[in-house]
């Protein structure tokens, strides 16, 4: 009966450190995804362009995200006027909903798909679609090409060159 009672303690001291020991790495509240969450992108659709240029490289774990930070932030300030219904960093994709440029009559819709940590025009990929098909070759290079420069734009602020 002694073997029983102290084997039951063990076993209830064992569960009770394991338990601990989970609850050390943050409240119930906590974010699981670590550094994502500082995205600054709510479930509101709120966005904060500067917490997103601060991320280049994210970990979760044992996985490393390398997408080019200054490609992400830059896609989602050129496109702002889009509301945002996804984002996966781990992928590198920012999937959109239709708005309306400021000063325009169409309305489109974006998914952006970063490819690489480099940056380089290789490594974003846009689908722009407005409601009645694919957008013409020449708004999607425009839209590629202001992505681009505003890229540029944020690694030369960022002093980084």
């Amino acid at each position: 009966m002694a073997h029983i009672l102290s084997f039951r303690s063990l076993v209830a001291v064992g569960a009770l450190t394991a338990l601990t020991a989970c609850g050390s790495s943050g409240s119930l509240g906590s974010n699981p995804l670590g550094s994502i969450g500082s995205l600054g992108i709510s479930g509101g659709g709120a966005r904060s362009t500067d917490t997103a240029t601060r991320q280049a490289v994210r970990t979760r774990g044992a996985e490393n995200v390398a997408v080019n930070r200054y490609l992400w932030a830059a896609s989602i300030d050129v496109l702002s006027f889009l509301p945002i219904e996804s984002v996966d960093p781990f992928t590198g994709v920012i999937s959109t909903g239709y708005g309306t440029p400021p000063g325009g009559s169409r309305s489109y819709r974006a998914t952006i798909y970063i490819t690489d940590p480099a940056l380089d025009a290789r490594s974003l990929n846009l689908s722009l679609l407005t409601r009645s098909g694919p957008a013409s070759v020449e708004t999607t290079r425009a839209v590629e090409d202001a992505i681009l420069a505003r890229a540029r734009q944020l690694r030369i602020a960022d002093g980084s060159l």
